[in-house]
């Protein structure tokens, strides 16, 4: 019967998320909010200049919506216990996003080039993120107990060790999503597919606020996918991808299985390590190790299409993702 539920919420999240595309899309242009290519980016890209981006309203908006209702349909079918526990995760992807969307408003609207403050935007993830755990910790009282894959057994972590633990894994999942958004399509595709591994784990697992609210995030960005593959008509900027590496670091947290991440998000975690390799590299001999980093840039600058860079990191992804739940 569940199952049947997060299919309804599903649907009802993609269809919320392509009318709400075309409604703001063509606000953000006439706002002229357009994407700031580089000069030392792939040629490629300068053609995208101007695309619209912030493009992660309408992820956050069609969630907030379909939340909202499915939190007043579950509080008038006496599943008022499970319609509460949902409202957090919504607040942290909430709180993730704001942050995304103040550093680009100041960037593409207030024409700010360094947008918000890289101090300002640390300490405001960090509130959050301690916000989030502190509340895993202490108010659901889920305990410090985390998976580990393939020996497919917990181990108790003590309270000092496991809260910095949680809060870095916040920190880098929203830090790799967000350098993992530079192709058309290439994060929001990656990111639907680890959040539905997400979800079959609480499924199965029969966390039923953590498949429910990962339905309803699947379904609104593959709605907002609908604009975003390429050739894009809207990108979604810091607002959507500090927003969805929230919300793939809190569902793994939720589940106890922040490892899996190592796993299932192997791909944004390559293309944080890219960008380190290279400027590590770079320092060190004043030469790069890849043409381009993240390491998607450095396929582009290989030849390979974008198509070709999204299918395949895709793919790589959905067969991590099944060697995922098969370690588990």
């Amino acid at each position: 019967m569940k199952l049947i539920f997060e299919a309804k919420v599903l649907i009802i999240s993609f269809i919320t998320a392509i009318i709400l595309g075309l409604i703001i899309i063509p606000i953000l242009k006439k706002l002229k909010v357009g994407q700031i290519e580089r000069d030392d980016g792939p040629q490629s890209h300068l053609k995208k200049q101007g695309t619209p981006t912030m493009g992660g309203i309408i992820i956050i908006l069609a969630m907030i919506l379909v939340v909202t209702g499915t939190y007043i349909f579950l509080s008038m079918n006496n599943e008022k216990e499970l319609a509460n526990k949902i409202l957090p995760i919504l607040l942290l992807t909430i709180g993730f996003g704001l942050i995304g969307f103040i550093d680009d408003f100041k960037k593409l609207v207030l024409k700010n080039t360094e947008g918000l403050k890289p101090s300002y935007k640390m300490i405001g993830l960090l509130i959050i993120s301690v916000a989030y755990v502190v509340y895993l910790v202490y108010g659901l009282h889920i305990g410090t107990e985390t998976y580990i894959p393939i020996v497919k057994t917990y181990i108790d972590f003590p309270m000092f060790i496991y809260i910095p633990f949680a809060i870095i894994v916040i920190l880098g999942a929203t830090n790799a999503v967000n350098l993992t958004d530079g192709i058309d399509g290439l994060s929001s595709s990656v990111c639907a597919i680890i959040v539905t591994c997400l979800a079959i784990i609480g499924i199965s697992l029969q966390v039923y606020e953590v498949s429910i609210f990962a339905s309803i995030v699947i379904g609104a960005v593959l709605g907002f996918l609908m604009f975003n593959i390429h050739p894009a008509k809207v990108f979604m900027g810091d607002t959507g991808s500090l927003m969805l590496g929230g919300v793939i670091s809190g569902l793994a947290l939720y589940l106890k299985m922040p490892l899996l991440l190592l796993v299932i998000a192997l791909v944004p975690v390559l293309e944080t390590i890219s960008v380190m390799i290279q400027v590590v590299y770079f320092k060190k001999t004043g030469k790069r190790f890849f043409k381009m980093a993240p390491l998607h840039h450095h396929f582009e600058l290989s030849g390979w299409k974008e198509n070709k860079v999204v299918i395949v990191f895709s793919l790589v992804t959905l067969v991590l993702c099944a060697i995922g739940l098969k370690i588990i």
